[in-house]
C-alpha cells in the first residue's frame, strides 16, 4: 500500500491525476496503474490527507451501498476538494446529505423524473432538437456545437421543467460554470451560490403568488406547509437546474466530440432510427466518457473490512467512476468505444441511493439527440484540428469548453 503514514511505503501519488495529452477520453494512465497496483490503495489530497481510492466496479457499488459510508462533506476524513471555512455555507441540495433526510428531500422532486413523466417530455425536446438543428443550418458554418446546441438542448428543458424563465440563461449557465470549475477560488464560488441561491428565491416567491404546473411552484407549496425554508427550497432548485443542463450538455458535446474520433461508431448511429440501437449506444457513450471524473467522495462513520484493509472510522473515499467504467471484469476491452456493447452495468450516473435522480431525464434527452443530430447532418465534421479543441481539465464534470463543428 502507499500509505505514507506507515513510513515504510513509497509515497501516495497526488490526486487528482492529469489525463495523457492525446488521449482525452481516457482515464488518467495513473489511475489504471493504481489499479493494477490493488482494490484499495491510498492517494494524497491538496491539504495533505490519504484517502483510500477504490479502483475496481464491484468494490465501488458494494461500498457506496454501505451505511457506513457518508455523503456529508462535513463528517471527519471527508476528503474535500478545497477548504473549506466555517464561514462557508452549506452545499447544494440534498446530495450531500445521509439518509433519513437525504432521502426525505429526494422524494419532494422524484415525479418529474418518473419513466412514465419523462417519455411524456420525448415529442417537446424532439421539436427543440430540431429547431436547434434547422437554426445551425440556416446560418453558414462553421458553428460552436457547444453554444448553438449543446447548452440550449438541456436548459431549454430542466427551465420548462423547473419553471425557470430561459431568458435568464446566459446568467444561470456563467454561475454555474463558477460552480463547478476547480480552480476558481472558493470565495468567488461562494458568491455565484449566493447569487444562484437569491436568484431561486425570488422565482420561488414568484410561484407562491403565481402558481404553475412546474417544480419550482410545488417546492413553493412546500414552502408554505412549512416542510421546507425558502433557502432549502432554493437551494433544492438551483442543485436540479444546475445538474440539469450542465451533465447533458458536456455529454451532448463531448460525445460528438469522441465520435467523430470514431467514425464507424458514428455511421452506427447516423445510418439508423432504430430506437434500441440509439439507447445501447447512449449507455456505451454514458460508460466510456463518464463525464464526472474527480472521484465520488465519501466519509467513513465506521471501521469497514474490506478487501483485506481495514477501513477506519474517519477516514475518506474515493471512487473514481470513470476507472470502474473501464474494468476489464465487467467490460471486456473496456478501452474500446463501442455502441453495440449492450452492457448498462456502468456506475456512470454513480450508484446506491444517491445515484442521479435525472437520469431518467439525461438517456431520454441523450437518445434524442445522438438519434437525431447526425442524421440531420450526415457530414458533421470538426472545423479544427481535433487536438486543439479545449477540454475542460479544471472542472469537476468533464467536457469541452468548444465544439466548432461544419457540414
Amino acid at each position: 500500500m502507499a500509505d505514507t503514514s506507515t513510513g515504510t511505503a513509497s509515497p501516495a501519488p497526488a490526486y487528482p491525476m492529469p489525463r495523457a495529452t492525446g488521449c482525452p477520453f481516457d482515464p488518467a494512465p495513473e489511475l489504471l496503474t493504481q489499479r493494477e497496483r490493488g482494490r484499495l490503495v491510498r492517494v494524497r489530497l491538496w491539504d495533505g490527507s490519504t484517502p483510500w481510492l477504490v479502483t475496481r466496479h464491484a468494490d465501488q457499488r458494494a461500498l457506496l451501498l454501505d451505511p457506513r459510508v457518508s455523503a456529508d462533506f462535513t463528517k471527519p476524513g471527508y476528503p474535500l476538494q478545497t477548504a473549506r471555512t466555517e464561514d462557508d455555507p452549506d452545499d447544494i441540495g440534498f446530495i450531500t446529505m445521509d439518509d433519513p433526510e437525504h432521502a426525505r428531500l429526494r422524494r419532494m422532486v422524484t415525479a418529474p423524473f418518473t419513466l412514465r413523466r419523462v417519455e411524456a417530455l420525448r415529442p417537446g425536446v424532439q421539436q427543440i432538437v430540431d429547431d436547434l438543428i434547422d437554426g445551425m443550418l440556416a446560418e453558414p458554418g462553421p458553428v460552436d456545437l457547444v453554444r448553438a446546441f449543446a447548452l440550449p438542448v438541456p436548459s431549454l428543458v430542466i427551465c420548462a421543467l423547473l419553471g425557470v424563465p430561459y431568458e435568464d440563461h446566459d446568467f444561470f449557465q456563467e454561475e454555474s460554470r463558477t460552480l463547478i470549475r476547480l480552480n476558481v477560488p472558493r470565495k468567488e464560488q461562494t458568491a455565484a451560490l449566493d447569487r444562484l441561491v437569491a436568484y431561486l428565491e425570488k422565482l420561488l416567491d414568484d410561484k407562491a403568488e403565481h402558481p404553475a404546473e412546474d417544480l419550482l411552484s410545488d417546492l413553493a407549496a412546500r414552502i408554505a406547509t412549512g416542510e421546507l425554508t425558502r433557502e432549502g427550497a432554493a437551494r433544492i432548485g438551483v442543485l436540479l437546474l444546475i445538474a440539469g443542463h450542465e451533465t447533458t450538455a458536456n455529454m451532448i458535446a463531448l460525445g460528438t466530440a469522441a465520435l467523430l474520433a470514431h467514425p464507424e461508431q458514428l455511421a452506427l448511429l447516423r445510418d439508423t432510427d432504430d430506437p434500441e440501437v440509439i439507447a445501447a449506444a447512449v449507455e456505451e457513450l454514458l460508460r466510456y466518457l463518464t463525464i464526472v471524473h474527480n472521484g465520488r467522495r465519501r466519509a467513513v462513520l465506521a471501521d469497514i473490512e474490506f478487501a483485506g484493509e481495514v477501513i477506519r472510522a474517519g477516514e475518506g473515499l474515493i471512487l473514481p467512476n470513470e476507472l470502474a467504467n473501464r474494468d476489464p471484469d465487467v467490460f471486456p476491452d473496456p478501452d474500446r468505444l463501442d455502441l453495440t456493447r449492450g452492457n448498462r452495468r456502468h456506475v456512470a450516473f454513480g450508484f446506491g441511493v444517491h445515484q442521479c435522480l435525472g437520469q431518467p431525464l439525461t438517456r431520454m434527452e441523450l437518445q434524442v439527440v445522438y438519434g437525431t443530430l447526425y442524421r440531420r447532418i450526415p457530414a458533421l465534421r470538426l472545423a479544427t484540428a481535433a487536438e486543439r479543441l479545449p477540454y475542460k481539465h479544471d472542472g469537476s464534470i468533464y467536457g469541452v469548453y468548444e465544439l466548432p463543428v461544419t457540414w
